[in-house]
Order: structure tokens, then C-alpha cells, then sequence
């Protein structure tokens, strides 16, 4: 018997009682097994699913129409100025002026985005830590509004400044752990606070890098790690609970399923 068996061997007995002693999750439950006032609140939200969406869009939905009246107010206001100003002019040299200052207050509307959306993120409630269980629980909310302060700027601006200091200072307000000189070249990013890149990593065009995944009914929160001078190919995609050891490169349009640990040299 080789060593490596022999190990196996030993270990199976830990890993049979590890399996016994696991918390059992039952998804379908509508009860909860926390007390107190965080029980109560989650046997509202399993009890009351279409009303828990209803009350959990609210306070999103605060923070998108803050933030965009924040975003837009210097660049409306740049706007205004600007065709006030050129009243005198002829119709098409003022039609272009202010074209032009729409132009740049929408440059304006996205940086400021970049900087008010971080704000907004760090007033939700709780932190977002690994967890795996029912959808509808305590632990979700919080993950659930950092996704929708994701969205809001990767759909309105992100897009037009991805690869630039701008999308990777996006990231790191957004609690992405980014080391030294590291390119991401997309936007189809979920999660950040569950993302870690080390020094040197370039992410190619389109990759898609997240830090959770469903299964069996569960929602799965887990960290994607990346170490140094790994490289994840053109449109590859990376889900939660994986590791990309140093110097390994993913192959374009590749499928990492969690729990994966992808070293240099392994198959792919």
C-alpha cells in the first residue's frame, strides 16, 4: 500500500465523524434555529417570502436614488451652466456645447459613483462572511445589497472604464483585496468582499469571478483566492470556494466549480 493510501486510510475515520457531527440544514424550513429578535425576523422572511423581497428592495432602492441624485447633481448643474451660457449663440454651435457638456457631466456622474456607491455600502447592515444555508436568512441580507451596489455601477459606468485605475479603485472601496500591479480587464465581478488577488494577476476580457454559488437549495458564501502571478483567460469563469495557486493560468472560456484548488501543472 503506498503512502498516500495509507494516509487516506488514516484519515477516513475523521472524515466519517466530521460527517456525522455537520449541522444538518433543512432549506425548506420555515423555522429558524436563532432566538430572540433575530429568529423572529428570520421566520418572517421564510414565512413571508414575496413581502421579504418587498421590505429587502426598500432600503436598496434608497441607496440606488441617493446615489444617483449624488452622481448626477454636479454634472446636471455643469449641464445647465453650460446652455445658459451659450443662450446667445448660433442653435448648432449651442446644441454641440452642450452636448459636449453632457459628455463630460456623465464622466463626472461616474467617478462620483465610484465614490458614493462604497459609502452606502459600508451603511448595510452586518458583514458579509462565509455561510451556507437558506436563502432566506439574516446572513443574506447583507450580501444581497453589496451585490445591488455592484450592479448599479457595473451597468451604468464601470463598463466604459474597465481596465483602468478606475474599475480596480472601484473594487478595492468595495472591499476586493487587489495586491501589487494587477490588471482586470472585466467587469462580471460578484462579491468583491469575498475576492482576493495577489500581486501580479491579470484577469482577461470578460472572466466572470464571484465568491458564492447555489446548490441543492443552499446559497453558498466562500472566498475566491487568486495568488500571485496567476492568470485567468478570456472569458473563464470562477465561482465561489476556489483557489488559483501562483503562476497558474486558466484556460479562455474554462468552467472552475467550487471547492476547487488549481495548482501549477494540474489538468484542467
Amino acid at each position: 500500500m503506498t503512502k498516500k493510501k495509507e494516509k487516506a486510510m488514516e484519515d477516513l475515520p475523521h472524515i466519517e465523524e466530521a460527517k456525522k457531527t455537520r449541522k444538518k440544514v433543512d432549506v425548506t424550513s420555515l423555522e429558524s434555529d436563532k432566538t430572540g429578535l433575530a429568529g423572529a425576523m428570520e421566520r418572517f422572511l421564510r414565512r413571508n417570502k414575496g413581502m421579504s423581497f418587498i421590505l429587502a428592495a426598500v432600503p436598496a432602492t434608497i441607496a440606488y436614488f441617493l446615489s444617483f441624485s449624488i452622481a448626477f447633481t454636479p454634472g446636471v448643474y455643469f449641464v445647465i451652466n453650460v446652455y445658459e451660457f451659450t443662450a446667445d449663440y448660433h442653435l448648432l454651435l449651442r446644441v454641440f456645447a452642450t452636448g459636449m457638456a453632457l459628455s463630460l457631466g456623465y464622466l463626472l456622474y461616474g467617478i462620483i459613483l465610484i465614490l458614493v456607491v462604497p459609502f452606502f455600502n459600508k451603511l448595510m447592515p452586518g458583514k458579509i462572511r462565509p455561510f451556507r444555508g437558506n436563502w432566506f436568512s439574516l446572513e443574506t441580507i447583507p450580501w444581497y445589497y453589496h451585490n445591488a451596489l455592484v450592479q448599479l455601477v457595473r451597468y451604468t459606468f464601470l463598463d466604459f472604464v474597465t481596465p483602468t485605475p478606475l474599475n480596480i479603485l472601484f473594487y478595492r472601496l468595495m472591499g476586493m483585496k487587489i495586491g501589487k500591479n494587477c490588471v482586470v480587464n472585466t467587469s462580471n465581478i460578484s462579491d468583491p468582499c469575498l475576492i482576493e488577488l495577489e500581486d501580479n494577476v491579470t484577469i482577461g476580457g470578460s472572466a466572470t469571478i464571484f465568491g458564492h454559488y447555489a446548490q441543492g437549495g443552499f446559497l453558498v458564501l466562500a472566498k475566491t483566492q487568486i495568488k500571485k502571478g496567476a492568470t485567468i483567460g478570456l472569458k473563464a469563469s470562477l465561482m465561489g470556494d476556489v483557489i488559483i495557486g501562483e503562476k497558474v493560468t486558466v484556460k479562455p472560456h474554462s468552467v472552475v466549480l467550487p471547492k476547487t484548488r488549481l495548482n501549477k501543472g494540474d489538468p484542467q
